[in-house]
């Protein structure tokens, strides 16, 4: 290789444009434990109204090829799922909840675990604002999660919302790890 260009090759790699190019890696509170990355979902895709998420972080707790799966009810049609990347997600939810608000809290966790596998139910309530007194929606996300010895990932989650004929059981409402 001629010396100028190796010269070249070597300034732009070591330029601070290289160094911008990296993503950002996951904040190590938000991967450290089960009850943290569990959080950090919740925390990731709240906010009020105008308030830009912080989809970089959100991206950084699912392990590549991660799927978030909504049960789709319609009164019209046949129950269905919607499977969707996290990228997909953040496409189609993500002006939705910047433009009018959303905060999901944790209500109750059921969770089972076998060595670095864990699915966690985990029973939620949605709002447009956080001092709403009633929620606009519950239901219950099924969170499939994987420790490969250095952190949490998100694999899957697997949600259905609330609906008249399909309350949420009391079991799913008082918590087993909490």
């Amino acid at each position: 290789m001629p010396r100028a260009l190796l010269t070249l090759v070597l300034a732009l790699a070591s330029s601070p444009l290289a160094a911008q190019a990296a993503p950002p890696g996951p904040r190590a509170s938000d991967v450290k434990s089960l009850d943290a990355i569990i959080a950090a979902l919740y925390q990731v895709i709240s906010g009020p109204a105008g308030q830009q998420r912080d989809w970089a972080r959100m991206r950084n707790l699912f392990i590549p090829g991660a799927r978030l799966i909504p049960a789709v009810y319609r009164p019209d049609s046949v129950p269905t799922l919607r499977q969707l990347s996290v990228e997909d997600y953040i496409t189609r939810a993500g002006p939705m909840l910047e433009k009018d608000g959303f905060f999901e809290t944790e209500i109750a966790r059921q969770v089972d675990q076998y060595g670095g596998v864990v699915q966690a139910f985990s029973t939620y309530e949605s709002r447009h604002k956080a001092e709403d007194k009633t929620p606009f929606v519950r239901g219950i996300n099924s969170i499939q999660l994987f420790n490969d010895g250095q952190r949490w990932w998100v694999v899957t989650i697997l949600w259905e919302g609330e609906r008249p004929n399909n309350p949420i059981p009391e079991k799913y409402l008082e918590s087993s790890t909490k």
